[in-house]
């Protein structure tokens, strides 16, 4: 591979992560025909088919897998290198790759907005997704830190928790039972039920306790958004079960449920794979979001105590 060049590498790992020629020509604002070009030097100089196309697909050959992954390799290093530089000069400069599982995204934003203007040679790269897909993205050491409020247990990772997730009972606010106090936890088989799709680590956790007591809820809906099971509950097409972060935002129509065994206690985690050496922007952030998720959860503690107290009394 002496005649590989920095470029066509760049060319290659778009194309393999994209599957797709036209994507990568997308991304690297080239014509497809100079990624063609590209790959086909690369692949002379390899000396191996680095693609296989069966039918209209496009997948990696054994060379191919092997070069990609050297690749990311290759791109880690010299990022880690350029935030090296940048930091010895007294700057904090490159990107942070963050994926963040999909509830995460009604608190993560006010984070990394302080966080920006702290350091803003900074760039985020912030992909938001469900359980399965963040085990997909790990798996594949695509991002540097992932946020969660389950750690894998069949991946070698690090993890810290840095902030409560409870679980609570949202119910519409003219719910007949949110004027009582401790529900039985056994009244739940009476409602119609509102849950998060298959996959999600919410819903893990309520199966897991809806197991224990031996309650059967009846499932009338089953949502991907938290924002979609919260426009049901104000529907009234029943009650769900969600992170109590999920009503950071005005929620007016919706109330919380006293009902026993809750909330479910749980806590957000940032997760990297072990053995992986965190850059200087994936250490800075990590520093960061410890302090910064305390300040978070005195205001908001204090502020849904307030607005739920209110809901409840009227």
């Amino acid at each position: 591979m002496n005649q590989a060049t920095l470029h066509q590498l760049k060319v290659f790992e778009a194309a393999a992560r994209h599957g797709s020629f036209t994507r990568a020509a997308e991304e690297l604002f080239l014509t497809q025909p100079t990624v063609s070009m590209q790959i086909k030097q690369l692949t002379k100089s390899v000396g191996l088919p680095l693609f296989e196309q069966v039918g209209k697909r496009l997948y990696l050959t054994e060379a191919g897998r092997e070069l990609f992954a050297t690749c990311r390799q290759i791109f880690d290093t010299i990022a880690q290198f350029e935030m090296k530089v940048a930091d010895l000069k007294g700057l904090k400069q490159g990107q942070l790759r963050l994926a963040v599982i999909t509830t995460a995204k009604y608190f993560i934003p006010r984070l990394l907005g302080p966080f920006c203007q702290l350091y803003p040679g900074i760039d985020i790269a912030l992909q938001v997704t469900n359980h399965e897909g963040i085990l997909e993205r790990m798996g594949s050491n695509m991002d540097d830190l992932y946020i969660m409020s389950q750690v894998p247990e069949h991946l070698d990772v690090n993890y810290q928790p840095f902030l409560e997730n409870p679980l609570v009972v949202i119910a519409p606010a003219n719910h007949i039972l949110a004027q009582e106090k401790n529900i039985s936890i056994q009244r739940l088989a009476d409602e119609p039920f509102i849950m998060r799709e298959p996959g999600s680590g919410t819903r893990r956790s309520v199966q897991k306790l809806f197991d224990e007591h031996g309650v059967v809820v009846k499932v009338k809906l089953e949502l991907g958004s938290n924002e979609a099971i919260k426009q049901a509950i104000a529907g009234g097409l029943g009650i769900s079960i969600l992170s109590r972060h999920t009503l950071v935002t005005d929620a007016g129509d919706l109330t919380i449920l006293d009902v026993e065994q809750f909330p479910i206690q749980r806590n957000w985690y940032m997760v990297y794979l072990a053995g992986k050496q965190l850059s200087i922007v994936a250490r800075t952030y990590f520093e960061y979001l410890l302090e910064a998720a305390k300040q978070f959860a005195e205001q908001t503690t204090g502020s849904n105590c307030l607005r739920i107290e209110k809901t409840i009394n009227t």
